[in-house]
This record gives structure tokens, sequence and C-alpha cells, in this order.
């Protein structure tokens, strides 16, 4: 049985330079704790972390060989938004909904309940395809589904 090599550090964007392998992940797939990954080039590699950790675009995975393998942003089906965006930007974080701000449109993963809202609310809601890189939040790195409001129910 072949052995995969074992990388257990990150390197996060602007800490890191050189040439480096690719690992095109979607943004499901940029949080993991232990999982089975493979380079654009086929190298397959065990990513074990301590914790579940969400990866940026430009962060890399060292291996144990000292290579770095950068991680990309997959394209993916994705609603631009536009329209009032400071209106639009606290009705999708008040769902908590994953949202990646630019400066003239917001990108949100597809749901068609959201686009629903989002269009009675007067937006402009077109499918695309994009790289997405949501905005992180105040509690913690990269993901913010599982912080707490300092309440034990949670309803909106």
């Amino acid at each position: 049985m072949l052995e995969l090599p074992i990388a257990q550090t990150i390197i996060r964007k602007g800490d890191w330079s050189g040439c480096a392998l690719r690992c095109t992940l979607d943004y499901a797939a940029r949080f993991l704790r232990r999982k089975r990954l493979s380079t654009d080039c086929g190298l397959s590699f065990l990513v074990d972390l301590p914790q579940t950790t969400s990866l940026d675009d430009g962060d890399a995975i060292l291996l144990p060989d000292r290579r770095y393998v950068a991680i990309v942003a997959a394209r993916e089906d994705l609603f631009e938004v536009r329209g009032n965006l400071p209106r639009l930007a606290w009705h999708i974080g008040n769902r908590h909904t994953p949202c990646q701000v630019e400066r003239d449109r917001l990108l949100i993963q597809r749901d068609p309940v959201i686009e629903h809202m989002l269009e009675h609310l007067g937006a402009i809601v077109r499918p695309t395809r994009a790289a997405f890189t949501p905005e992180g939040g105040a509690y913690g790195h990269g993901r913010t589904h599982s912080h707490e409001h300092g309440h034990t129910t949670h309803a909106h």
C-alpha cells in the first residue's frame, strides 16, 4: 500500500512565497481537518490538522518534504447580487449566508429562497461562475457558522 505524505502545517497567504504545486478547491472543500487531497497535477497527500480549519485562496499547505501546495479557490455556481448593497448585505448577513463583498456587487451561493428574498427587496440577482471567497466575519478565520450570540435561543 502506498503511504501518502501527511501535511500538518498551514501557512497563511502573504506568509510564504516561491514555487508551489496547486490544489484547486471549492468553498466547501476548503473547510477541513483531516482529508485526502490531490494537487492539480495529481499528487495525493493527507491533510491532518489539530482542528477544523478554513483555507483561503492563496494559503499554502506545507508537505513533509518542504514543498508548498498553494490553495486556489475554484470557480463555482453563484449568484451575483446588485442593487442597494448595504441594505442587501445586511439581509444576507442576518441570515448567516456566506457573502463575498465587492465594490459593485455581492456574491453568494445559489439558494432559491435567498434569491427570492433579495428580488423582493429590489435586488438584481443573476447566476454567475466565480471563485468564492466570502468574508470571514468577526468570530474566527474564514467561517462564521458556529458562533454564539450569548444566549441559548437563536431566532430570526
